[in-house]
């Protein structure tokens, strides 16, 4: 375990750096730049400004100078919030979109699990097939489609829900987690049901089956520890993406998480913000990626190796 966990680390250092490097250069090759937006300047303060941000050093200079303070988590300053750092900036809007990633899970396990199971015990039914079919639709339909028909059905037609804001529970969260974890409740159903039928057929099930144990207890307590290790394995990317997806749905509902924070620094040209918020949503990536090696490593020995 400690090996794997070392192995994982080694490639993330160098995954990292690549990551850092293509944004860098990336973000400096888009037209525009930091203070086009700004009201007319003369050419002076334009100039002032440039040198108080560093932006008219040699391009090789500046990212010498951002890779040398970004590997002690100096990520520098925002150009959009004058006076505050990209870090700053980071751990305001950390807890909201890490909040929205959690209840998106939740609804996405809960509800992927229980049809995935139940299609697996129930496999060639209506019970299989209709929660299946579902399933593919909420994996074709995508976040910036979901979410406008949700608002349009439940906050504007019914008046249910609100539809922007994150202030109340579980008024404004409902919507932004569905709408955010719908299709990977989804994968989760298809993934739980293809372990389940797995395990299902394993001769060990068979065996508890004759020695007389119930359906139930051959399900929950026998066959669900292997049926669920796809799950496991696909639930470290699914957080990942549960995180970089709310750049959407923040965007729809109006919510103040990090995800926002990023979509405006793109269109403001904000170097530093778009830069330390790639760098630390890559980090959160590997994280949980590693998090969900460990835990399939826990049910499944074999994986270690």
């Amino acid at each position: 375990m400690l090996q794997l966990i070392i192995k994982r680390l080694l490639v993330a250092i160098p995954v990292l750096i690549i990551v850092a490097s293509l944004t860098f250069f990336l973000v400096r090759l888009a037209p525009g730049g930091p203070f086009d937006s700004e009201k007319a300047v003369s050419p002076q303060v334009l100039k002032n400004l440039n040198e108080a941000y560093n932006l008219n050093a040699p391009l090789y200079e500046q990212y010498t100078d951002y890779m040398t303070n970004a590997l002690v988590g100096d990520f520098g300053p925002s150009f959009r919030y004058p006076g505050r750092s990209v870090s700053e900036m980071i751990l305001t809007g950390l807890p909201v979109t890490l909040e929205l990633a959690f209840y998106a899970i939740i609804f996405a396990s809960i509800l992927g699990l229980l049809a995935g199971i139940v299609a697996a015990v129930k496999k060639n039914t209506a019970l299989d097939y209709i929660p299946m079919a579902i399933a593919m639709l909420g994996i074709c339909m995508p976040t910036f489609l979901l979410g406008p028909l949700l608002v349009l059905v439940f906050g504007i037609n019914l008046e249910w829900m609100p539809v922007s804001g994150w202030d109340s529970l579980p008024g404004d969260k409902v919507l932004p987690a569905i709408t955010l974890g719908a299709a990977y409740a989804a994968y989760i159903a298809r993934l739980s049901r293809g372990g389940m039928l797995e395990t299902l057929n394993q001769d060990y099930i068979r065996t508890a089956r004759a020695k007389g144990l119930s359906e139930f207890k051959v399900v929950m307590v026998h066959a669900i520890r292997g049926g669920l290790i796809p799950v496991l394995a696909f639930l470290g990317p699914a957080i990942a993406g549960l995180i970089g997806g709310s750049f959407v749905v923040e965007t729809i509902f109006q919510i103040p998480g990090l995800g926002r924070f990023y979509v405006e620094a793109a269109f403001n040209r904000d170097y530093t913000m778009i830069l330390g918020t790639t760098i630390f949503f890559s980090a959160l990536i590997i994280f949980f990626n590693l998090l969900s090696d460990i835990a399939v490593a826990i049910f499944n020995p074999q994986a270690r190796t």
